[in-house]
């Protein structure tokens, strides 16, 4: 667990015995959401395709604490989907697609996330939801920027997003939408989705935040501004969603869009990760050096020692 996780749980009141349920929650974001609902105290379902924990944590202790559950959110009639979902008191989805399928982008952010959000609504319980949606500066590119398909992307989104805060009676109020531009975080890169590590996430995050890049982006249009836009943590956008999921204080859930908005919700602190790089290639250079002090003058004392034997 990294020092921002650390923070935000320390940052939270210990939670209760709260039923949320999280959708896709065998996936990249929203294992780390179940994690730390867990870690608070809430009771927890996940609803994926494959019912079961994920292999970066399948043989962590607290996923023994969560009820995994296997459903297709797009094939399940209302009764078998209602039979998984039960009485959720707050839920979060984390479902999302990507590809170049119109189809499958619209029915796998869109439709999925309609039937998942109307089935926790008929449960009669909820009191609180949160979706993962996008940032608004990415949706903004998909009129010049981005190829024909991906406006089906966006559409989903906007499915999902209606149907979140009609799951809720149609308060929006009691409704977080978390607004990411690109995720980092865990062990490994990837293309499909496309993902980068948690130490390469961070430096880079920190990086674009240095006042420069602010500058540029925000000068700069579509596709441009996003790439300049510091990537968020996973970390940070699952803390986002459990704050949302646990809030019990009756004030107005916010929107966050970008980076910046997620990480002061969440309470994480700035990303040192290029510091810690450039700290770790620092100690790294002066251990070399030490070394080289002591063992090149040796390797040419022995290559001399060398030459003088052959000549006697």
């Amino acid at each position: 667990m990294n020092l921002k996780t650390v923070v935000f749980l320390a940052g939270l009141s210990q939670g209760w015995s709260l039923s949320v349920t999280v959708f896709g929650g065998s996936g990249f974001c929203g294992s780390r959401v179940c994690k730390f609902l867990v870690e608070k105290g809430a009771t927890v379902s996940s609803i994926s395709k494959s019912g079961s924990a994920p292999k970066w944590c399948n043989n962590e202790e607290w996923t023994k604490q969560v009820d995994w559950k296997s459903a297709d959110l797009l094939s399940s009639s209302d009764e078998a989907l209602d039979a998984v979902v039960g009485m959720p008191e707050a839920v979060v989805s984390c479902v999302g697609a990507i590809g170049t399928d119109p189809s499958i982008l619209l029915k796998g952010n869109g439709d999925a996330n309609k039937a998942a959000f109307a089935s926790a609504m008929r449960g009669g319980k909820l009191q609180r939801a949160a979706y993962v949606s996008v940032s608004s500066e990415v949706d903004a590119c998909k009129e010049n920027w981005l190829p024909e398909f991906f406006k089906s992307y966006f559409e989903g989104k906007i499915i999902a997003e209606t149907a979140a805060i009609d799951s809720v009676g149609g308060d929006t109020s009691k409704v977080c939408f978390v607004k990411p531009t690109f995720i980092y975080g865990g062990d490994s890169f990837g293309i499909n989705p496309p993902r980068v590590n948690f130490e390469y996430g961070a430096g880079v995050e920190e990086l674009l935040f240095l006042p420069p890049f602010k500058i540029a982006a925000d000068l700069t249009p579509g596709l441009i501004k996003v790439a300049l836009r510091p990537p968020v943590c996973v970390d940070s956008v699952a803390a986002a969603c459990v704050k949302a999921a646990l809030d019990d204080s009756g004030a107005d859930l916010p929107t966050l869009d970008g980076t910046e908005a997620i990480n002061t919700y969440s309470g994480q602190p700035k990303s040192t990760g290029l510091t810690d790089a450039l700290t770790w290639s620092k100690e790294k250079l002066t251990e070399f050096y030490g070394w080289a002090k002591v063992e090149v003058p040796k390797a040419i004392d022995t290559v001399q020692q060398k030459i003088e034997e052959t000549k006697k």
